[in-house]
């Protein structure tokens, strides 16, 4: 039977996963422009109108918006997308101008716009280094305990005992890295290296597909190669140990993103796969329902994914900051204002015909495209 939350939990799920890692992606903008000594002209806590609000002492105007999905950080002299100087900025008193971030360092205001993205993946990390604590730490050695008749590792004639080693070329060094490895494969053929009584044995194998609805009707289309392991091994994680753990999770999956969105620029992945803030509030409602723990490992999953897409290379992303100051620190001079703003509405247009196309995807998932097709027919 399908289960379904309500309307209501599912916005209230959303909001609680977006709202605190928006604000904490800003905060930690906010928090780097503090230390070099940046004004910040404003800080929003949500969006829209500003309902309440108030101005610290060092100027600051926090503002709360009647949307609390986040919020953004303004700093002085921050006056245009792409950071020109302006002739308002010029003519500012010589001590205010040293507060603006316009007039810091390359470097410092690349920590600055940085300093988002790494507070995402902190988050995460220590969220993942909790589960290590409270659960441990699963280790399974990528040996086979046995195949599923007719799936890829049985027509591949791999046997009982083998231990892999290696897939596409990429080392194995446990049994999760074999099936990260062949869940976003589906289809895919790739070549399998497995230790058999002291020898190297190399077979092609097609990684199969397994089509999996999960209790919310959700559907996936999972890589699998039809190995089956030994009995997993729970490790205890200390305090120390915890974090290294979970910087690892979270290193594996950044692999596995950067990987699938390879996979979509290269044709290989349906750009239909590709999902939005309507998805993500789907999902949200949904892990709600099944338990805390659920909900809180998806919040580190969007933490992660915050922090990585705002590391991409585009204009107006924090990432596309960081290429220009890249390129800024290599001339010695800031990429000209025309390039600039050309390359940033170019971003915005690319954002936007993402966000289009996503949305397109989520109400396609939502069924509307085909309950539409039905009302027309």
């Amino acid at each position: 039977m399908i289960e379904t939350p309500g309307i209501l939990l599912t916005i209230l799920s959303f909001m609680l996963v977006i709202g605190p890692l928006v604000f904490v992606h800003e905060m930690g903008h906010y928090l780097a422009g503090r230390i070099f000594g940046i004004k910040a002209d404003a800080f929003a806590i949500g969006f829209g109108r500003e309902i309440a609000g108030f101005t610290d002492r060092r100027g600051t105007r926090w503002k709360f918006g009647w949307l609390p999905l986040g919020g953004y950080v303004k700093f002085a002299g921050d006056m245009t997308p792409a950071s020109e100087p302006s002739a308002e900025w010029l003519a500012l008193p010589a001590e205010e101008r040293q507060r603006t971030f316009q007039s810091k360092p390359v470097w410092q205001r690349a920590i600055v716009v940085a300093a988002g993205p790494v507070v995402n993946f902190v988050v995460a990390i220590v969220i993942l280094a909790g589960f290590a604590l409270a659960y441990g730490d699963v280790r399974m050695p990528p040996v086979i305990g046995a195949t599923v008749p007719g799936s890829a590792a049985a027509l591949a004639g791999l046997q009982q005992g083998d231990r892999v080693t290696a897939l596409g070329g990429r080392s194995v060094e446990t049994f999760d890295d074999m099936a990260r490895y062949a869940r976003i494969r589906a289809g895919e053929r790739t070549r399998i290296d497995v230790l058999r009584d002291g020898r190297l044995v190399s077979r092609d194998v097609v990684i199969g597909t397994e089509l999996q609805r999960d209790r919310f009707g959700n559907e996936y289309r999972i890589g699998r190669l039809g190995i089956a392991g030994g009995k997993p091994i729970v490790v205890r994680v200390g305090l120390l140990e915890a974090p290294a753990v979970a910087v690892k999770r979270t290193g594996e999956i950044v692999s596995m993103m950067v990987e699938t969105l390879g996979q979509v620029i290269s044709g290989r992945r349906s750009v239909k796969e590709l999902g939005g803030p309507l998805s993500i509030a789907k999902v949200s409602g949904e892990q709600m329902s099944l338990g805390l723990d659920a909900y809180v490992f998806l919040i580190a999953l969007v933490s992660i994914n915050l922090g990585f897409i705002n590391l991409l290379p585009v204009p107006m992303l924090d990432g596309g900051h960081l290429l220009f100051y890249a390129i800024e620190a290599v001339r010695r001079k800031p990429v000209g204002p025309d390039v600039q703003e050309w390359a940033y509405r170019g971003g915005l247009a690319a954002i936007l015909a993402l966000m289009l196309l996503v949305t397109f995807n989520d109400l396609g998932n939502f069924g509307l495209w085909k309950n539409l097709a039905g009302l027309i027919g």
